[in-house]
């Protein structure tokens, strides 16, 4: 039986009278991609946010390798690698600097940070551009940089938020190799996306949010036995979410955020 990573329970999270997050139960195991997905508002980010300490939940509990999110947070945060959606740096802090900075926050010395960043940065094709300021960096490279950032310490669980948002494909198909090599090695990944043909070539299991609540969860195998026979994952996707129709009535595309 592989060991429960991340196991939320009942989370219930309300700012005021909105309720973001509605008894929400789901558990990551060892070793598998789980891919978050719903359309803008369904709790996404509250639930991120939660697990990684910014935000105390209302009501139930999530924890991290037995941790509990928030009152734990520097235990877990040094077993967690997270790639936030608009990752932020100091601007004129060059990009090799800000790796050497993250590398230091968690007592690597510098041949290890070497060592660690510099395959990675190979891969993702930005080691040309660490002499320059992170102010320069378009959003697509300073995502590359904080996901090289996020996983130098070698951490057991990745939580990205929109990992491949403003990727080219060649980098797209890098991080998609990286991200598979961990789940393999034993590693376990929480992925947030609105892209549902990425969620369904990496992920094992799949959990769809709709207005807070989980409105299906499991391998895309028994999803689409069980909402769409047959189907792809958008259409299990607009199945749980209330509309059957995938496409437009012009049959352009629709975007489920």
């Amino acid at each position: 039986m592989a060991e429960t990573v991340i196991d939320i329970r009942n989370l219930t999270k309300r700012y005021g009278d909105l309720t973001a997050v509605n008894d929400l139960s789901f558990q990551v195991l060892a070793g598998e991609v789980f891919a978050l997905l719903g359309p803008n508002g369904a709790g996404k980010t509250t639930t991120i946010r939660t697990l990684i300490g910014i935000l105390q939940p209302t009501d139930g509990k999530a924890s991290i390798h037995g941790l509990l999110c928030g009152p734990q947070r520097p235990e877990i945060m040094r077993r967690v690698g997270y790639l936030p959606d608009e990752p932020t740096f100091y601007d004129y802090l060059r990009g090799r600097e800000i790796i050497e900075f993250v590398g230091e926050m968690h007592g690597l010395d510098a041949e290890t940070v070497a060592r660690r960043a510099g395959p990675l940065l190979q891969r993702l094709e930005l080691d040309d551009a660490l002499g320059d300021y992170a102010v320069n960096f378009s959003h697509g490279m300073k995502k590359k940089l904080a996901f090289v950032a996020a996983v130098l310490h070698e951490p057991s669980l990745l939580i990205l938020d929109e990992p491949t948002n403003g990727l080219d494909p060649y980098a797209t198909r890098a991080l998609h190799g990286i991200i598979g090599e961990h789940a393999r090695a034993g590693g376990s990944v929480l992925l947030s996306t609105h892209l549902l043909d990425q969620a369904e070539r990496l992920a094992s299991r799949v959990g769809i949010l709709y207005r807070g609540q989980l409105a299906a969860c499991g391998p895309l195998a028994e999803l689409r036995r069980d909402a769409a026979a047959g189907g792809t994952l958008e259409e299990i996707f607009f199945r749980v979410t209330g509309d059957a129709a995938p496409a437009a009535e012009d049959g352009g595309e629709v975007d489920p955020a």
